[in-house]
């Protein structure tokens, strides 16, 4: 039996879509609160649907029984400066009783982390695998809950636990809507009149999905690997965005003492209105820095041709204009 941990959001839910359609049985969590995606809805003969919090060591005890395979994709994502304490807390101890239980049941698992938990290298160098993210220095909350959630596996690995590791980079796809990834379409969209001078990597959630699979039917453990497909000036990407709608692109630069007003802007309006803030800090600051990550390693391992960029951003925009 292979369980799917997150199968309610963007990532989780492509997964357990690819390996119902591959004709595999498997287990999926979700909240109570959760909506399932109704694209999986024609999958129902494959998959079982459980209750399941990863902080509850009993349910999360009841949906492992008879698992062998397990894909860890749920995790708490989120900018609010007043989510950050509690969004480490549930993402690492969640991770850490998931790794605990799998190394007692000789579960596989092939869990996910994020390119946030990599850190960076000297201007000029792809990042790779080998590459650490330095906490002492580091301030973004989301990055922090997926290093600390990385080293519990890593502490399992250590302990017997047979599993890898997947960093994907900024993930793209018709299913993400207007959230994550999506807000940046809907960003465009609706009249973005600035670009930054930022570099990012991106990859579709479909190839994401493939590469996971791959591995956890592989013989590989105690590795991680940066699943990206393109490096992508923030200039260029918001221009696709822009003629796949059909719409002006972005034209004036916004430089990184712009991004800052923004974001202390953001952080009042915030305030004041009780919501989160359009732009936080550490997006601000990123949309201006150049990073390139390598994916020579996941290539290698998988055999992915990864989905060119242009093709994933014109779905995604075909997608939202039915919205």
């Amino acid at each position: 039996m292979i369980l799917v941990t997150g199968a309610t959001g963007f990532l989780g839910s492509e997964v357990a879509k690819q390996l119902a359609e591959q004709g595999n049985h498997l287990r999926c969590t979700k909240r109570t609160t959760s909506t399932i995606p109704a694209f999986l809805s024609v999958y129902q003969e494959n998959i079982e649907w459980v209750d399941a919090d990863l902080l509850d060591i009993f349910s999360l005890e009841n949906a492992l029984e008879g698992v062998t395979q397990v894909f860890n994709c749920a995790a708490w994502v989120s900018l609010r400066q007043a989510d950050k304490r509690p969004m480490i807390y549930t993402n690492v101890t969640g991770t850490a009783n998931l790794v605990d239980l799998c190394r007692q049941n000789a579960i596989r698992l092939v869990h996910v982390s994020s390119v946030a938990a990599v850190g960076d290298t000297k201007p000029g160098e792809l990042i790779t695998e080998n590459h650490h993210l330095d906490q002492s220095t580091e301030t973004d909350g989301y990055a922090i809950s997926k290093l600390e959630s990385e080293m519990e596996v890593w502490r399992g690995i250590a302990e017997g636990l047979d599993a890898v590791i997947v960093n994907p980079s900024i993930i793209i796809g018709p299913n993400a809507g207007t959230e994550g990834s999506g807000a940046l379409f809907k960003t465009v969209r609706n009249g973005l009149k600035f670009y930054t001078l930022g570099t990012g990597g991106f990859v579709d959630v479909e190839d994401v999905a493939k590469c996971m699979i791959v591995l956890m039917s592989g013989n590989i453990k105690g590795e991680r690997f940066i699943i990206n497909a393109e490096n992508h000036d923030y200039k260029s990407l918001t221009t696709e965005i822009a003629n796949g709608f059909g719409i002006k692109a972005p034209s004036s630069l916004a430089k990184p003492w712009m991004m800052e007003l923004a974001w202390r802007f953001a952080a009042f309006a915030g305030a004041v209105t009780r919501s989160a803030p359009s732009i936080d800090k550490v997006s601000a600051q990123s949309a201006s820095l150049t990073k390139k990550f390598d994916n020579t390693k996941i290539k290698k391992v998988t055999g992915i041709e990864f989905k060119p960029l242009k093709t994933s951003i014109k779905e995604v925009c075909e997608a939202l204009k039915t919205t």
